[in-house]
């Protein structure tokens, strides 16, 4: 099949060899929710969504074939490829990562009386998916190498309340989730990963989202492969495969129906309408088909920043991201500025040149949604430093490497320019 033309107007690739195409614009990042002042006057954006082979093709048989709701041909093969990623389990596509935990609550009837623990450095959805169902919500803190789920917080935290943990496997890299298995097997609880960063990556050759009992993946604009909004819930296993339909289905057992399983298809429970629909499904699968180019060319990105910065990250009170080697999806790139409101001076530097770098989560524990659905008090220091000094550089296939050389360039000097004052600091 042949791709689309895109528009000569579109950033250059890295590669002329690689047919992966900046796709739209994108000036808000949604895991902030913040406009940049200086967006207008951006030329190397934060994120882009891209092209990679065959999603005009596949979203214009979809739309030819005249079954744009969810259950065609292409969420079937989409779920299908998925599920042998991991290792066979259901995967039910739904329409973003945020429902696929909500789903994820419901199936297993997460509601009033019950706690569910979630780290405080991530994305509200986390929390809320569980909060709307009438649940309250323990904050722990994260670990400072991997930027999850600390199991040791994790520990001290747990009760015979705690019905569900959900780890996050920040930016694509593995929390310490045998830490967080044992430490939720003691009490009795489900494990469910946010996976929403980490499609494809592994750890000990086991895929991300194989771990626990569902996973939650996201294929927003924002994530390395995308269908614009869309999600997946991951169910490892079997036993909740049925309820789980059925509730994705607004409560009915059409999925069976359609199998045969059943002569005509009723209401069976309090359901919602999660399916993803088959144009954004057949752009998915396009993406899908193609994870190796998309990936690869990220993992280039990845290293071409870290090569960079690693002889002169000490001199300039940088920490670096974790390395977890060739096998995560390498979601983003960032660095931690050492150094009392060091972070916020760069960034803002940065964005005056046109280079459209980021912070990212406030810590939810002390966030006015996250105070009021909290069970207490949390203490999350490292969530709180963290937060304060993380600052995300552009990550997209559309960067040129000449685009990452110039970010480099302009964060070295930036970071010459505002040095750790001397004194007492905060920081690395």
């Amino acid at each position: 099949m042949t791709p689309a033309a895109v528009p000569s107007t579109a950033m250059p690739t890295a590669d002329d060899s690689q047919s992966i195409h900046p796709m739209t614009q994108h000036k808000t990042d949604d895991s902030t929710g913040v406009r940049s002042e200086k967006a207008e006057a951006t030329n190397i954006e934060f994120s882009r969504a891209a092209l990679a082979g065959d999603e005009v093709e596949f979203v214009t048989q979809a739309m030819s074939a005249g079954t744009l709701a969810a259950g065609g041909e292409f969420t079937t093969m989409a779920e299908e490829l998925l599920s042998s990623w991991h290792h066979g389990a259901a995967v039910l596509l739904t329409t973003s990562c945020t429902s696929a935990l909500e789903l994820a609550a419901m199936t297993l009837g997460i509601g009033p009386g019950d706690i569910v623990v979630v780290p405080s450095f991530t994305f509200p959805t986390t929390a809320s998916a569980f909060a709307r169902t009438g649940a309250r919500i323990r904050f722990v803190d994260i670990d400072p190498i991997t930027l999850g789920m600390d199991p040791a917080s994790l520990a001290a935290s747990l009760d015979d309340a705690v019905t569900a943990v959900v780890p996050v496997h920040y930016g694509g890299v593995a929390c310490d989730i045998d830490g967080v298995l044992q430490a939720a097997r003691n009490v009795g609880a489900a494990v469910i990963e946010d996976n929403a960063n980490g499609i494809f990556s592994t750890l000990r050759e086991q895929p991300l989202g194989t771990f626990g009992r569902m996973s939650a993946l996201s294929f927003h604009q924002t994530k390395s492969l995308t269908c614009g909004q869309g999600g997946a819930l991951v169910l490892n296993d079997p036993d909740d495969v049925e309820r789980a339909e059925i509730l994705a289905d607004k409560g009915t057992n059409r999925r069976g129906f359609l199998r045969g399983a059943c002569s005509a298809y009723t209401w069976q429970l309090t359901g919602s309408a999660f399916a993803l629909g088959e144009a954004q499904a057949a752009h998915l699968l396009a993406q899908l088909q193609r994870r190796h180019l998309i990936l690869d060319r990220r993992s280039e990105i990845w290293d071409r920043y870290r090569l960079a910065l690693g002889p002169v990250a000490d001199r300039l009170r940088l920490t670096l991201p974790h390395d977890p080697g060739p096998k995560s999806a390498r979601h983003g790139f960032y660095v931690l500025v050492g150094g009392e409101d060091r972070r916020d001076h760069i960034l803002n530097e940065l964005n005056s040149v046109g280079i459209a770098a980021t912070f990212h989560y406030q810590p939810l524990h002390r966030s006015p949604a996250g105070r009021a659905v909290s069970d207490g008090p949390a203490h999350c220091p490292t969530a709180d430093r963290i937060s304060a000094q993380i600052l995300r550089l552009p990550f997209h296939n559309g960067l040129s490497d000449n685009d990452v050389d110039r970010v480099i360039t302009a964060l070295v000097e930036a970071c010459r320019r505002h040095p750790v004052q001397p004194g007492p600091h905060r920081g690395t």
